[in-house]
């Protein structure tokens, strides 16, 4: 037998047998985190700054939001807008910024030239213009293999640009983070990476897609750890000749409750700015229907549409029709009669809850 086989047995009868000349095996330490919880009363006592407001009444500082529209109905001319009234310590819409705050807007659609248009429109509309380092973008059609977030590579790279960050814009998710929308669990990292900065003091704001439901598009898990979600939609009576028209809804605001919390309908209007430069303004208008949905839900349900009807009638979620139906009878405006569609109801609305 060769020397180096024999000693090489040897060694392992011995390490294998009586754990003696055992081969150093290099093994990873398993680092517990540490946890700390404290009293109640030390808890009350400690000295927490409360939050101030980014964007009066909907975007308050260290939030995560969302912003979600179909296609082509005017997220992203809203989404640059909020930016700039951000930076610049303006309003847009029925919203105002108290000051002046350092905003990082990141685009991974639009083309540079249609990206740059669209901020001189706004600018021009607004009437003020944030400071040079008040509002920075960074555009995937800047960089040579764009933006995915949905990477630890992309999210460190990111992370560099946000020292002294007080919003992050992500415009949109569809373009900047790769993998499936649907998946649940493929959202955690991200997820993740979002309460992270949230701990750092950064608020961020998802533009997002919706999809064929009405809804955002994708895992209603995204939705957890939101502070505000902000749907656009088409009025019954839009026509395309009228460009970006859509009404606003607050779905989920921890914090907002009231008038702010109202819908209201949005329009862009254009205009020629002084030197005869192009410009765009908003203009925000009552909802002429004021009376609320779960009345509106009750008197269709009392004519004997189902669940899907009232979702289809009222441009929402079988799920939202389906708790809209249970409030209603609740609150005494509608009373089933006999066999009716209350499985339907509850099994719509166990499907998408959410706690404000």
């Amino acid at each position: 037998m060769m020397p180096n086989l024999a000693n090489n047995i040897r060694s392992y009868i011995a390490a294998r047998f009586f754990g003696r000349g055992e081969p150093q095996v290099r093994r990873a330490s398993t680092v517990l985190p540490i946890f700390q919880p404290i009293g109640l009363q030390a808890f009350l006592a400690l000295d927490v700054p409360p939050r101030e407001m980014l964007l009066a009444p909907i975007l308050p500082e260290r939030s995560l939001a969302m912003l979600y529209a179909p296609r082509g109905i005017g997220k992203s001319w809203l989404g640059l807008s909020i930016a700039l009234a951000v930076a610049g310590g303006g309003a847009s819409l029925r919203w105002n910024a108290p000051r002046p705050r350092r905003v990082l807007y990141v685009d991974g659609e639009m083309p540079l030239p249609d990206l740059q248009a669209r901020l001189n429109s706004i600018i021009a509309g607004a009437g003020n213009q944030a400071p040079n380092d008040g509002l920075k973008i960074l555009a995937a059609d800047d960089t040579e293999h764009g933006i995915n977030l949905a990477s630890i590579e992309g999210q460190r790279a990111l992370e560099q640009n946000l020292d002294n960050v007080d919003l992050l814009v992500l415009d949109n998710l569809s373009t900047l983070s790769s993998g499936s929308e649907g998946a649940s669990d493929a959202w955690l990292p991200m997820q993740n990476w979002l309460l992270r900065l949230r701990r750092k003091g950064i608020a961020v704001l998802l533009i997002h897609h919706a999809g064929v439901n009405g809804r955002q598009r994708g895992t209603s898990r995204r939705e957890d750890a939101l502070d505000t979600v902000i749907a656009l939609r088409r009025p019954n009576d839009y026509s395309p000749a009228q460009g970006a028209r859509f009404e606003v809804h607050i779905e989920k605001a921890r914090t907002l409750v009231g008038e702010g919390a109202q819908p209201f309908e949005a329009a862009i209007e254009s205009f020629v700015a002084a030197g005869g430069k192009p410009g765009v303004r908003w203009k925000a208008t009552d909802i002429e229907s004021a009376v609320p949905t779960v009345t509106r839900a009750a008197a269709l349900y009392e004519a004997g549409l189902t669940v899907r009807q009232v979702a289809t009638t009222l441009t929402i979620s079988r799920s939202e029709a389906g708790r809209l139906r249970l409030r209603a009878i609740a609150e005494g405006l509608y009373e089933p009669e006999g066999q009716d569609d209350s499985g339907e109801a509850e099994s719509a609305s166990d499907g998408d809850c959410r706690l404000n």
